[in-house]
């Protein structure tokens, strides 16, 4: 995968640093997740290169925007694309692990963002930084549940990404503190295809669950216009 950097519409990332690149996951969750609640402030959780946040800066007129990164290089590469964006003045990014960043913050957040490690197999590579960045024991569920509980504002919104394998694992560890879902979307690859990715919105309220579903392509490079509408804003050729 290449670590050239990746040109948006209105920012570009620098991601040669990163373990993990620039991918269909963040950049969903960026477009997908919601600001209908005019929230005042953002958290992004393990943020990479910080794609979803500079989408969300795009998106929406949040003054705060916050995010934090346990990798090193991860966490210099996210603060300088951060500084280098338009909205450098929104964006703040602070270094450190996810339990280090809870015990030391008392603000709460309208929105809590996360891409979460997703690999919970014994398998790891020779990379230190891709394995942090990719297998779930760097940042196991409950530990992220226990995070956008102390985070979380009351009406907040948690927006995050996982394997659909894991979705009712993840359900149910919220519930146990109170959070809920209200918005799913299922992800598949082509209309052949598995649902690969749940795409969930999580609230302190409950309501009736609204789920839908996306399938990225109709066939090779051929995108669905639901795969178009959602991220037409930000990638070039759409």
């Amino acid at each position: 995968m290449s670590s050239a950097p990746f040109k948006f519409k209105q920012f570009s990332i620098e991601q040669d640093r990163c373990a993990m690149k620039i991918g269909t996951d963040g950049v969903l969750l960026g477009a997908w997740t919601s600001i209908k609640h005019n929230p005042f402030s953002a958290l992004d959780i393990g943020a990479g290169t910080g794609v979803i946040y500079l989408m969300l800066a795009q998106r929406s007129h949040v003054e705060i925007i916050e995010a934090v990164e346990i990798d090193d290089d991860a966490y210099e590469q996210c603060a300088e694309n951060f500084d280098n964006s338009p909205w450098n003045d929104r964006l703040f990014c602070y270094h450190a692990s996810l339990i280090e960043y809870v015990e030391e913050i008392d603000d709460k957040y309208d929105i809590v963002v996360c891409n979460p490690p997703f690999y919970s197999e014994d398998y790891k590579s020779k990379n230190n930084s891709r394995d942090l960045a990719r297998f779930q024991d760097a940042m196991p569920f409950d530990h992220l549940i226990y995070a956008v509980a102390n985070l979380l504002s009351e009406n907040g919104i948690f927006s995050v990404i996982i394997p659909n394998k894991e979705e009712d694992n993840l359900k149910e560890l919220a519930s146990k503190i109170g959070l809920y879902p209200n918005r799913i979307l299922h992800l598949k690859g082509n209309p052949q295809s598995e649902v690969k990715r749940s795409l969930i919105e999580f609230a302190f309220q409950r309501k009736e669950v609204e789920i839908s579903e996306l399938v990225i392509e109709n066939g090779r490079h051929n995108y669905t216009e639901d795969y178009k509408n959602l991220t037409k804003d930000f990638y070039l050729k759409m």
